[in-house]
């Protein structure tokens, strides 16, 4: 398979949906339509600090691959950092690299942006997407808390 990764643009959103509901599947989540409509706004908005890469296969034009990237101060560093908040791959792009080519794009934004860090969370029971993220980054060990619903 064959792919480029680039930025989202609007004429993506019906293929963006696909995967963005996809991944809320995958994490059994529920998200209410005007959360998914702000959220689709906020990544085409240039003002935003955050922003968007696709996966495209290139045979078909049809997206594969979304990430999602929120860019924002901290307590450690002169610089901003980069959290990847989301990252989804079609089932059937899966194994060819798509997700591996997403990060590294995010870490590409991330350097010509100068940001002193990318960073992610994944859930303890996803042991596939585990396997790549060993490969390309290292786990510090941080356990997330949430406050309780």
């Amino acid at each position: 398979m064959r792919f480029t990764i680039r930025d989202v643009r609007n004429d993506d959103r019906p293929g963006w949906e696909h995967l963005w509901a996809g991944y809320l599947d995958f994490y059994q989540a529920k998200m209410e339509p005007v959360t998914i409509e702000v959220t689709w706004s906020r990544l085409l908005d240039a003002n935003e600090p955050m922003f968007c890469l696709v996966a495209e296969d290139d045979a078909t034009h049809e997206l594969v691959g979304l990430v999602h990237c929120v860019i924002h101060r901290g307590t450690w560093s002169v610089g901003d950092f980069c959290y990847l908040e989301d990252l989804f791959t079609a089932a059937p792009a899966r194994g060819h690299g798509v997700g591996r080519a997403l990060i590294e794009a995010v870490y590409k934004r991330a350097d010509d942006l100068e940001l002193s860090r990318v960073y992610w969370l994944t859930h303890e029971t996803n042991t596939t997407a585990r396997k790549l993220y060993d490969q390309v980054a290292e786990n510090k060990g941080f356990i997330q808390y949430r406050r309780r619903d």
